[in-house]
């Protein structure tokens, strides 16, 4: 229906409502109306209804000139009931008549029977002039609300994309910032693992310019980015014995990309306890299309101050209200010693 032209679909109403009125002539009166008046009549209505719904409408009503539509629209009732009234004859309304010529007798002349029924056509008639204004109005309404609500929609939709665009270039950055760090660490160290690290970094770098753009990614190319940043943070750890990262379920579905990521990063960012010791515990669980992410880290006494100072927690945070509005639970506890975020969301296939 959605690609059916307006025109088309107006057209096909109209060819429904004809057809039923013409066989309710044909069960009332056993023939099909002959009078060329009965068409005019026909014709009138839908130009009384288009008038509404194409020029009065929209011209006076969505304008919010309110007063000049109602003045406007009665003078017009009342000119259509003057010219039904005069210049149309009346369509006869009792069923008491058993063949055509009988019919054609009534319209040829008046008679009795004629003037019997000429109030009662007249006033059906300006009851259905009254109609069509108001199914035209509210036709019309109907589509106006409904086109309303889709730039509504469509505005919304640009919004929340532009939102996540801002994110992510916020979020990258702040990524290859903290990476380069550990490699220059490493360098500076003139470690054996540094090439190993540029290497680990080219594939980071290759899933965030190429993945990332897209709406959805699979779940496993996003644990294997995990998985790969893991690897790059344990290089410049002197004992990454204290780092345990483990994954269970099964890992078909589609995430939005680098979702996770901010609560890994901050983890490794924090991790270490008073005696400079990393302990970093990472769980992702998916069960029943949820996915379940639990990270526990110890907070370095040199970084405790700044620990709410990053844009990775606030930036995921805002991402997860516009991604999974209903469908997530995300729960942050901070004690003197432990930092621990535990994510529940839905997943989507």
């Amino acid at each position: 229906m959605k690609n059916i032209p307006s025109v088309i679909l107006h057209i096909l109403c109209w060819f429904i409502v004809i057809l039923i009125i013409l066989s309710t002539f044909y069960n009332k009166f056993n023939y099909f109306p002959v009078d060329g008046f009965f068409y005019y009549r026909l014709v009138l209505n839908i130009a009384i209804f288009y008038l509404n719904y194409s020029f009065l409408v929209p011209k006076l009503l969505l304008n919010k000139k309110i007063g000049m539509y109602a003045f406007v629209s009665f003078a017009f009732i009342g000119l259509f009931i003057f010219v039904y009234q005069n210049m149309l004859p009346s369509i006869p309304i009792m069923s008491d008549f058993n063949n055509q010529q009988q019919l054609v007798d009534l319209v040829n002349g008046p008679n009795d029977l004629e003037i019997k029924n000429a109030f009662l056509a007249n006033f059906i008639q300006g009851i259905v002039i009254f109609l069509l204004f108001a199914i035209s109005l509210s036709f019309k309404l109907s589509i106006e609300w409904y086109k309303n609500e889709k730039i509504k929609n469509l505005i919304k939709t640009q919004k929340i994309n532009a939102e996540l665009s801002f994110l992510k270039s916020q979020l990258n950055p702040h990524f290859l910032f903290n990476t380069l760090n550990s490699i220059y660490s490493l360098a500076n160290k003139k470690s054996d693992d540094t090439t190993e690290a540029i290497i680990t970094l080219s594939e980071l770098m290759r899933y965030m310019i190429y993945e990332t753009n897209k709406e959805f990614v699979t779940l496993q190319n996003e644990i294997d980015y995990l998985k790969n940043f893991i690897s790059l943070q344990n290089l410049r750890l002197k004992e990454s014995s204290g780092v345990r990262f483990n994954v269970r379920g099964k890992l078909d579905y589609n995430i939005e990309p680098l979702l996770l990521i901010s609560f890994i990063e901050n983890a490794f960012k924090f991790g270490t306890d008073y005696t400079g010791k990393t302990n970093i515990n990472i769980e992702i669980k998916v069960e029943d299309d949820f996915l379940s992410l639990k990270v526990s880290n110890y907070i370095s006494l040199k970084e405790k101050s700044n620990l709410d100072s990053g844009i990775g927690i606030e930036n995921i945070k805002n991402r997860l209200n516009i991604l999974y509005p209903n469908t997530h639970t995300l729960n942050i506890e901070e004690s003197d010693k432990l930092f621990k975020v535990e994510l529940l969301l839905k997943l989507k296939k």
